[in-house]
């Protein structure tokens, strides 16, 4: 094996041999920097194997849904988790090549969009996707002249880089060149993290907090966050000028680790690089020791990611503010997104939906706004909010477009919240279950969709789980949450937590929402606050007059359980609303125990 290395090392570039592949493959499922989460060792096994044995053609979503993940062979096509299981396992390949892997002599990795794996030799330099194909039993004739195979596999790989070159020069720097498949959204350029004290410790936690931040931020789809190769080749004290004159990047996060005995201390700010001005900036510190240096950096990364990538987070909050000069192009169709979901106006909706259209219209493979356009379309239906009567029934047309922005980015946190959302208003809970799981695996950070997670949870009989992930998301964001604390007093109407319904339906401040009014309703008649539970309840069948008479076929819709359909026909009845014949009946009984379902 050693030889075999060594020779490959050499001027003669012979691709890994299947048994050096088949040990490397060992070497890292057998590390504890290698987890199996969300089968990774089954995945990588599978198609390692797969492609050792001739059969990388064979390697399909299909097939690997059906072997590694044990779905039945009839299942649903648009079923996403080899797509997001992918994902997840590239990065994983990723950090283990950055740490534990980065002396290993063979590199196994499986490029973005494909599902069969590249092997090759592990050098300094090497990519993600070398140019060696992954030619595993190639015919001996190819090997039989190994000096013509290098000059061929060399002048293929210059070529490639050159290509690569030209097209990062022509995006960077012309400022003529048009693109059309996604519009211009911000953009932010990671800094290496300065070692400001002299501990060689200090200067490994840099680079793994950089490391950390590449691979949180870009999670983000509404961000364009320039990769690692950019980052590096930076120095830890870039000029902000620099960085918009070179790159064109509007942001450039930065910052600096100090480790003073066993504290660690992480300064980071975000500058304009524009003006040169610092729109955010933090201190976290810890103790080395109780965590290790690895949870440090992980979670202080995952705090950064946060405070500046997430939706309604600083950069959204400054481009809010400081709109595009054209606020009609598709990223300013994603700004009114946030802006209609933080009021849930009928107004608004109108209007994001026509800007939304425009934007996929111009823009195909904008996956964001096809995400955004389904929740939209999906207000249609559940908010009643503009519906179009001479078109696909709404709720098709949200499982479509949602469908369509997971195609075209499986981990794009947005297009899963869009997809979880439109399978469960088609009642399909335990599939909308799965995908939000999934997504929020993917995803810890995004508190947008960690909130309707918690909804989707709470309405589908999970009450006292989906409160405590709306608490974790309030507690993350506690800006634009006023949908989430409504959801948040429902549940805990339903967990017969009243104080804290009471608390929570009075931060909502939904006034232009129709739903927000019948929750509120239900909770000040169970507090015996008769005069505002009659106001509220009057000012919701003037704002949704159909939905009372058509009560029980509006709870079904939002998956409510039958326990939970009878209490909270109850709660309404209590309130003083006029609920059409035959409601109590056709919920069932209203449980002995009010107490919220354990399913």
């Amino acid at each position: 094996m050693e030889a075999r290395t060594e020779q490959a090392a050499g001027a003669q570039r012979v691709p890994p041999a299947p048994e050096d592949i088949r040990a490397q493959l060992d070497r890292m499922i057998a590390s504890p920097e290698f987890p199996n989460a969300g089968h990774a060792h089954a995945f990588l096994r599978y198609v390692v194997e797969e492609t050792l044995a001739g059969r990388a053609e064979r390697i399909k979503g299909y097939s690997i849904a059906i072997e590694v993940f044990n779905r039945d062979e009839g299942f649903n096509q648009d079923d996403p988790v080899v797509r997001i299981e992918a994902g997840r396992l590239r990065r994983t390949l990723e950090r283990y090549y950055l740490i534990a892997g980065k002396d290993d002599p063979v590199r196994i990795d499986i490029p973005k969009g494909k599902y069969v794996p590249y092997f090759s030799w592990n050098e300094a330099g090497t990519v993600a996707e070398p140019a060696v194909a992954p030619v595993v039993a190639p015919p001996k004739s190819l090997f039989a002249r190994p000096g013509r195979l290098a000059a061929w596999m060399l002048a293929a790989a210059i070529a490639i880089a050159l290509l690569g070159y030209w097209t990062f020069a022509r995006t960077v720097f012309d400022p003529g060149a048009s693109f059309t498949s996604v519009p211009n959204e911000p953009s932010l350029v990671v800094a290496p993290f300065a070692n400001l004290g002299e501990s060689s410790q200090a200067n490994l936690y840099a680079l793994g907090l950089t490391e950390e931040l590449l691979t949180a931020l870009p999670r983000f789809k509404e961000l364009k966050v320039f990769g690692r190769e950019t980052s590096e080749a930076l120095p830890t004290g870039v000029d902000a000028s620099h960085i918009r004159g070179k790159l064109g990047a509007r942001y450039l996060l930065t910052g600096g680790v100090r480790i003073s005995d066993d504290r660690v201390r992480v300064t980071s700010r975000l500058i304009d690089t524009a003006t040169n001005a610092i729109l955010w900036s933090d201190t976290y510190e810890d103790d080395l020791r109780s965590r290790g240096l690895f949870a440090i950096q992980t979670d202080v990364a995952n705090k950064v990611a946060k405070a500046i990538a997430q939706p309604y987070g600083i950069i959204t909050q400054v481009n809010t503010a400081n709109p595009p000069p054209d606020d009609l192009d598709a990223y300013g169709c994603t700004l009114r997104f946030y802006a209609y979901r933080a009021e849930l106006s009928v107004e608004r909706h109108a209007n994001v939906r026509a800007c939304l259209e425009t934007a996929v219209a111009r823009y195909s493979t904008y996956a964001t706004a096809w995400a955004m356009l389904s929740i939209v379309y999906l207000d249609e239906d559940r908010f009643g909010y503009n519906p179009r009567s001479n078109s696909q029934p709404a709720l098709q047309r949200a499982l479509q477009a949602a469908r369509r922005a997971v195609e075209l980015e499986p981990d794009n946190s947005r297009a899963l919240q869009a997809l979880m959302t439109a399978l469960f208003f088609n009642q399909q809970l335990a599939e909308s279950m799965r995908v939000g799981e999934e997504a929020l695996a993917i995803n810890p950070n995004d508190t947008e969709l960690m909130g309707e997670y918690g909804v989707r949870l709470a309405m589908g009989g999970e009450w006292k789980q989906g409160a405590q992930v709306l608490d974790q998301a309030l507690a993350f964001n506690p800006g634009g949450a006023g949908y989430y604390h409504g959801n948040r007093a429902l549940a805990a109407y339903m967990l017969e937590d009243y104080d804290t319904a009471l608390i929570e339906i009075r931060q909502a401040n939904l006034e232009k929402f129709p739903l927000f009014h019948l929750v509120a309703a239900v909770i000040y008649a169970e507090k015996g606050m008769m005069e505002e539970a009659k106001r509220e309840g009057d000012t919701f069948v003037a704002m949704r007059p159909g939905f009372i008479p058509n009560l029980v076929t509006e709870l079904k819709l939002r998956n409510i359980q039958p326990n939970d359909q009878a209490r909270m026909i109850a709660g309404i009845r209590k309130a003083g609303l006029l609920l059409p014949p035959g409601a109590e009946a056709a919920a069932g009984a209203v449980p002995a125990a009010a107490s919220a379902p354990s399913r």
